[in-house]
């Protein structure tokens, strides 16, 4: 069992910048997958980035390669979204997950844990 939380959310006027954090709680936090989704008022949930166990691996969806980065710390169970640029179609509730084994996977059905969520306002 693993259990989020992220944090870090808030108002940003556009080009700002924010950094979420998902802090981890259960065993062997470093052999899980990490991956950051977000979903806006009526769209679907849709796939940010992920990283791998060790942090060496990552992936991103090509709305945020290359305005935001994806990073773990496993001595603090927590990983983080660094946020820059920020355009308003950015805002959306983002969500941490976790998944067991060493596919960094983009669908949410491959995630069992799941944070409740953060609220992310890019004012344009």
């Amino acid at each position: 069992q693993v259990h989020l939380v992220e944090s870090g959310g808030g108002l940003v006027q556009a080009g700002g910048s924010l950094r979420l954090s998902c802090a981890a709680s259960g065993r062997s936090f470093m052999n899980y997958v990490m991956g950051w989704f977000r979903q806006a008022p009526e769209k679907e949930r849709e796939f940010v980035a992920a990283i791998g166990w060790t942090g060496d691996s990552t992936y991103y969806s090509d709305s945020v390669k290359g305005r935001f980065t994806i990073a773990r710390d496993n001595a603090k169970n927590t990983v983080y979204l660094q946020m820059n640029s920020l355009k308003s179609g950015d805002t959306a509730v983002y969500y941490c997950a976790a998944r067991p084994g060493p596919v960094l996977g983009a669908f949410g059905d491959e995630y069992n844990y799941w944070g409740q969520g953060i609220q992310v306002t890019v004012s344009s």
